[in-house]
């Protein structure tokens, strides 16, 4: 079984912890010009739908945003995410934003650059700011876990 954490977005940040492994990544959900405007997030149902054995789900919860868009886009992915855990019988939760940042930087506002260099420091090695949000997320539900070890970061 499997722990799950997200940066929710049209470029979203991933990271499963796998018996005491952490996998992670960045993956985008941009359509092309030709797609409809809902091939997103029927692309991040695929996407959910080929990970294996996701036991529970863990995901920035972002109460502010800078712009409508942004806005109808996190709401659209939280939507299918919250749908395909019901569907599929898996918790999630979300966990604020200002949370994970205070946790893993020392900050509550702390910069995207920052939360990188903190999230180095405990042995990941993100390719950007998402992934480093769903690593930062994860770091911060091992923490606060029994259940949760870490034996290895690829």
């Amino acid at each position: 079984m499997s722990t799950l954490t997200l940066d929710l977005g049209k470029q979203t940040g991933w990271s499963i912890l796998t018996d005491g492994v952490i996998k992670s990544g960045s993956k985008s959900f941009h359509g092309s010009r030709f797609s409809g405007g809902g091939m997103c997030f029927l692309n991040f149902r695929n996407w959910l739908n080929s990970l294996k054995d996701i036991s529970v789900v863990y995901f920035e919860e972002v109460r502010r945003h800078l712009g409508t868009d942004a806005a109808h886009c996190y709401g659209g992915f939280l939507a299918v995410l919250s749908a395909w855990c019901e569907e599929h019988h898996v918790p999630y939760q979300g966990v604020n934003v200002k949370t994970i940042k205070r946790f893993i930087a020392g900050n509550g506002n702390a910069s995207k650059s920052e939360v990188i260099e903190a999230v180095k420091e405990k042995g990941g090695s993100p390719r950007d700011d998402n992934e480093g949000d769903a690593l930062a997320l994860m770091f911060y539900v091992m923490n606060f876990s029994k259940d949760f070890y870490i034996l290895e970061i690829p």
